[in-house]
């Protein structure tokens, strides 16, 4: 039996791994991605229950709770797109509601008191970076990576 790949050796073997999937934005959408994610991922080697993929699952839960939250549009779905980059994972939670947009990553500051608004802090406490991207026409994707080194 031979050991399952880690996310650099499939890169390395010259094979591309991307998983996109669009999801209905209610909260059953927003677990569902989460679970999908933490299962693609398994299949390239990052096992259940390792630090590398309960952080994912954090920021892929407050990404997609965000865009069910924030991003929603009646009738419209949100996307995750979940890909190894060498030694990096990166994550994006596009939806159609681009008007709606989080602050900078660098103005980020929670109000001390208030019951909600922490998602985005987690996700930058936990990611090595993050960013918010526009997608034409109206749409935008929050984009977080992940190091894998450590």
């Amino acid at each position: 039996m031979t050991a399952p790949p880690t996310l650099g050796s499939l890169e390395a073997s010259g094979t591309v791994r991307v998983f996109v999937q669009r999801f209905s934005s209610t909260s059953r959408g927003a677990r569902l991605a989460r679970w999908l994610a933490l299962h693609q991922l398994d299949t390239w080697g990052v096992p259940h229950g390792s630090p590398a993929s309960d952080t994912a699952a954090v920021l892929v839960a407050e990404l997609a709770a965000n865009a069910v939250t924030h991003g929603r549009v009646p009738g419209r779905d949100f996307e995750l797109a979940v890909r190894p980059l060498g030694r990096t994972l990166r994550i994006e939670v596009s939806n159609t509601r681009g008007e709606c947009r989080p602050p900078a990553p660098e103005v980020l500051r929670p109000e001390p008191l208030a019951e909600n608004g922490r998602g985005l802090f987690l996700v930058q406490a936990l990611a090595d970076r993050w960013d918010v991207l526009n997608r034409v026409p109206v749409d935008k994707t929050v984009v977080t990576e992940l190091d894998l080194t450590h």
